[in-house]
């Protein structure tokens, strides 16, 4: 039986644990398309910050939906990366902290996820 993409994954990484997890969704007041939604969060819960990488649907880019895997987002000239697979979430993570995040911190940042992408595609070839 497939894993449900819906149910949150732990990372440890670095002696701290993450849970994450991958949604989907809809820009219908806007009308600007789909939008998909990594979070990783501390563990245990209240012990640090929430990290959202965000990637909306845009020109040259694009965010699975109903024809295509579930956690892809890509870019054309780019490529694209599968935010389902443990590896990418890593990358990202460990991007996200070079990059200042600090999970210890309490509160909620949001990146744009296409910022990373570039790096994160080089990396995962």
């Amino acid at each position: 039986m497939p894993r449900s993409s819906n149910k949150p994954r732990r990372l440890v990484a670095d002696g701290r644990a993450y849970i994450w997890t991958v949604r989907h969704g809809h820009h219908v007041l806007e009308n600007r398309g789909c939008r998909k939604t990594l979070t990783l969060h501390t563990q245990p819960s209240g012990t640090g910050g929430l990290l959202r990488f965000v990637f909306d649907e845009g020109p040259g880019r694009y965010v699975s939906g109903f024809t295509t895997g579930s956690g892809e987002v890509g870019a054309v000239g780019v490529g694209a990366l599968n935010l389902h697979e443990p590896g990418t979430v890593r990358f990202l993570l460990d991007t996200a902290l070079a990059r200042g995040w600090d999970p210890g911190e309490r509160r909620d940042v949001k990146v744009d996820g296409w910022t990373f992408l570039d790096e994160a595609v080089a990396a995962r070839g």
